[in-house]
């Protein structure tokens, strides 16, 4: 997949309609400070239009953004594939600093996403690859789960750990999580771009599949 135009189309708060998109839409979730917005920013091949921070919690909306890409090989019969989707930025979880009553709010709004959502297709759980899984992100697998989509992980900052380490590291993601059998995981680096093909390749999956 090759992303060829990019925009901020829709901002959604606590008490917004979620708007009803022709369109399929992947969404990301994970927890504050876990990279959401640097990988955002790395498939969309844009510095800063998701916006990141040392500070967590920055995401506090629903933020659709509407992508115009192509498919990396021609069709067999020599047609160049044009995608029309969505990548969805749902605020992230696991914010000491917020208090009880926004996260209660954060949470009731992407649950509502979910379940509104006639065009959701995927659900990337961004996972930081240098630490066991916490008990957010524990919770919010199986509430994915729970929601009737499969997550599908990936394990940011991988250029923090020695390659060495990654397969180890996976399997600890595995185990705590208990994922499903199956369940893909992706080590990513922002700065060096290790997986974003395989993110690529698994979304033009998702939307073969599932259109």
């Amino acid at each position: 997949m090759k992303i060829r135009n990019v925009n901020l189309e829709t901002v959604c708060g606590i008490t917004s309609t979620f708007p009803e998109n022709e369109y399929p839409e992947i969404a990301f979730a994970g927890k504050s400070n876990v990279g959401k917005s640097s990988l955002i920013n790395a498939l969309m091949n844009r510095k800063a239009l998701a916006r990141t921070s040392a500070q967590p919690g920055k995401t506090q909306t629903v933020n659709f953004y509407r992508i115009d890409a192509i498919a990396d090989q021609p069709s067999d019969s020599g047609e160049t594939k044009k995608y029309d989707l969505y990548f969805v930025d749902l605020p992230g979880y696991g914010y000491a600093k917020a208090s009880a009553t926004s996260v209660d709010q954060w949470g009731k709004m992407i649950e509502r996403y979910l379940h509104t959502s006639k065009q959701l297709k995927a659900v990337f759980l961004l996972i930081d690859i240098r630490h066991d899984p916490s008990a957010n992100d524990c919770s919010m697998y199986e509430w994915i789960l729970h929601n009737g989509y499969s997550p599908i992980i990936i394990a940011t900052k991988a250029d923090k750990i020695n390659r060495s380490q990654l397969s180890k590291q996976i399997k600890v993601i595995r185990t705590k999580l208990a994922v499903e059998s199956g369940t893909i995981i992706i080590p990513f680096s922002a700065v060096s771009k290790q997986g974003r093909d395989e993110i690529y390749e698994t979304i033009d999956e998702v939307l073969e599949d599932r259109t």
